[in-house]
């Protein structure tokens, strides 16, 4: 996957595309010259730091490295209590089930994975689990006696290894964190019977693993007595895995990063390089099976979470984080007491949707633009992701386009034009049929350095059909400036621009049709003539005359349609004979109810069932498509004069969808 490397200037100061003063996008920027990696995480999974570059990369292993020892702060429950806690963010050794709420009395990490073979515990029976949060490249995994100690009954510490054991090990989460007892995970690299030895070491091929289960086993030497009969047999100082290379992913999560004022978001750009371990030194490549993802979130205050605790009737009330992290109580029983809907004790954590937005979908592709709402705070996290051991990506540095916002607040709803207040509370329409819909938007400005804006563009997933515009209050038609219909979207010039000297609601009314179950008909204002970034339109109450609050339509009920639906053929016979007429065959579909593209095959095949062509159509996300055929097989001679019959093929969900339509070879 090549990696892009210099998207945009990687500078800092604000750059002026177009316009006057108060027209300029600038860039955000971590890394190079913008702000220190160093200084700017809560989370680093696996990433080390070039301070003086000021750059980020995947730690690399060799194999005299405990890669246990690579990670800090273990946690000893299968869910960890500190607040915020994220799956992969924390390495993890828990016993038995994980859930025994007072697991840090033992020290287990304390003892195990502590790099000091002078502490140590017995080897208990049952079972435990390793995390260490992503996949590392591992070839082996031991555990060893302590170098020093005497057990009670005069044996040597350095002479008591584990009598018996099983080892399992797994690249993934899918099966680990089920607990209904023991189970081996998905790979067992170890099942011993009787062990006499001391140092134990496991190998096994190079594999990604995260997770390691061990098991102490009961074996035939616990059987035999000692001098001392409470003595229990096998002592482990400390477990270990090694292996080579990098980690299938990485991690690094930034604070919450205050911006100077609240802005208008644009594109997303990093600088990059891909780099591969050649004969033990670090080369520049080309074709680094490695990439970068990231995703973004922003918001308008400090924290995107809402803390709650309980009241006297155990109703819920917001308190400040510093209230619930160190004040209040988590839920548990006290004797016979059951304590978890009172005062003093932690209710819910609710996600500030008013304040914050979602984490953007991943980005892979620098320049990528963002589809987020204006905001003063902004959150990163970046994955650096190999598909090779010895392959990955070093990030230099990452910028944002921002920009002043356009408008205080811009909030929209969209309902059916003759369904305006829905009895249900929102928009339903039946899926591939042809609807007319209003979208209504109203906009609120601080004040008037807000510049204000003339067009907006609506996304709708299908070629959309303008009808007209509306401004004002009352609304009143008037002549947009221009249109301009997209294969998936709308563009609406005005005639006049939206300030707040001259703040008007307007209206667009436009057809399209629905072929997803839940389809969101995002869409952004924008300043067509000055340089500055477009604003996302939020769902909200944008005037009396709709009801629905909201900018997504939903699909009617009922069976599910088929994923292909009207198929159809430019000719019932292809005629490849070079006149110009029926030379190439055009085929239009219409594709439901896939919420992401999916692999488009195009088929041919004769009356014996015998595939003759295939042709790679590429991904295709629901809406009307078209692809063509021009009359050949697989290998680009024509085919025989005769009936076929195409079938036009969808690899989604694991399976395949197929729709066969005949057609004619005619010369």
């Amino acid at each position: 996957m090549p990696l892009s490397r210099y998207i945009f200037p990687t500078l800092l100061v604000p750059l002026i595309f177009i316009g006057g003063a108060d027209a300029q996008i600038s860039l955000w920027q971590i890394g190079g010259g913008g702000l220190a990696w160093q200084e700017s995480d809560t989370t680093r999974v696996l990433i080390e730091v070039d301070e003086q570059v000021n750059r980020i990369r995947p730690v690399f292993f060799d194999e005299t490295e405990n890669m246990f020892l690579a990670v800090t702060g273990w946690s000893e429950l299968i869910n960890p209590r500190e607040l915020g806690y994220l799956d992969g963010h924390q390495p993890r050794l828990w016993t038995g089930n994980g859930t025994n709420v007072n697991a840090t009395s033992y020290f287990v990490s304390q003892f195990y994975v502590d790099g000091a073979r002078s502490t140590y515990n017995t080897a208990r029976g049952g079972y435990w689990t390793f995390d260490i949060g992503v996949p590392v490249p591992a070839t082996s995994f031991g555990f060893v006696t302590p170098t020093e100690g005497t057990r009670s009954d005069g044996i040597p510490l350095n002479q008591d290894p584990v009598p018996a054991f099983e080892v399992s090990v797994a690249a993934d989460a899918s099966e680990v964190l089920v607990q209904s007892g023991y189970s081996s995970l998905a790979n067992v690299i170890a099942d011993v019977p009787i062990n006499f030895e001391p140092e134990v070491e496991i190998q096994f091929p190079h594999q990604y693993v995260r997770f390691v289960r061990y098991l102490r086993k009961s074996s035939v030497l616990d059987e035999q007595r000692t001098t001392d009969s409470n003595a229990v047999r096998g002592t482990i100082a400390e477990f270990l895995l090694k292996g080579h290379g990098v980690p299938k992913r990485v991690v690094y999560l930034s604070k919450i990063l205050e911006l100077d004022q609240e802005v208008n978001f644009g594109r997303l750009g990093w600088s990059a390089r891909g780099m591969r371990m050649v004969d033990g030194m670090p080369v520049e490549v080309e074709d680094a099976d490695a990439w970068v993802e990231v995703e973004v979130r922003v918001g308008r205050d400090a924290d995107p979470n809402i803390y709650h605790e309980y009241t006297d009737s155990g109703k819920e009330f917001s308190v400040t984080r510093e209230h619930y992290e160190h004040e209040l109580r988590l839920p548990e029983t006290e004797g016979i007491l059951q304590i978890d809907q009172q005062p003093g004790i932690r209710a819910s954590i609710a996600y500030d949707n008013d304040n914050w937005s979602f984490w953007s979908s991943q980005t892979r592709e620098s320049g990528t633009r963002l589809d987020l709402r204006n905001g003063s705070f902004v959150q990163l996290q970046i994955t650096l992701q190999s598909r090779a051991f010895n392959d990955w990506v070093e990030l230099d540095s990452l910028w944002i386009e921002t920009s002043s916002p356009l408008a205080d607040r811009i909030v929209g709803e969209v309902a059916r034009l003759v369904d305006q207040q829905p009895a249900r509370g929102f928009t339903q329409v039946e899926l591939g049929q042809q609807e007319q819909f209003v979208y209504d938007v109203r906009a609120s400005f601080a004040n008037a350095a807000q510049g204000g804006f003339d067009g907006v563009r609506i996304r709708t997933g299908s070629r959309p059909v303008f009808a007209r515009l509306e401004m004002g209050e009352p609304f009143a038609t008037v002549e947009p400036r221009s249109v301009v219909e997209g294969d998936g979207e709308l563009e609406v010039h005005f005639p006049q621009k939206i300030t707040s000297a001259s703040n008007q609601p307007f209206r667009v009314v436009f057809d399209a049709e629905v072929f997803l179950h839940a389809t969101t008909f995002s869409s952004e204002v924008f300043a067509a003539v000055e340089g500055s970034l477009p604003q996302p339109v939020e769902p909200g109450d944008a005037g009396a005359m709709v009801s629905t609050n909201s900018l997504r339509v939903l699909g009617g009920e009922g069976a599910k349609p088929d994923f292909i639906q009207r198929l159809q053929v430019s000719s019932g016979v292809v005629t490849p004979n070079g006149d110009g007429i029926n030379d190439l065959l055009q085929v239009d579909y219409e594709l439901f109810l896939l919420p992401d593209p999916v692999p488009v095959l195009l088929n041919v095949y004769d009356l014996q069932g015998r595939r003759r062509a295939r042709i790679e159509v590429g991904m295709q996300g629901a809406g009307p498509q078209q692809t063509f055929w021009d009359g050949r097989d697989e290998q680009g001679l024509l085919l025989a004069p005769g009936l076929y019959l195409l079938d036009v093929e969808l690899k989604a969900e694991f399976k395949s969808i197929r729709n066969l339509h005949p057609i004619g070879v005619a010369y």
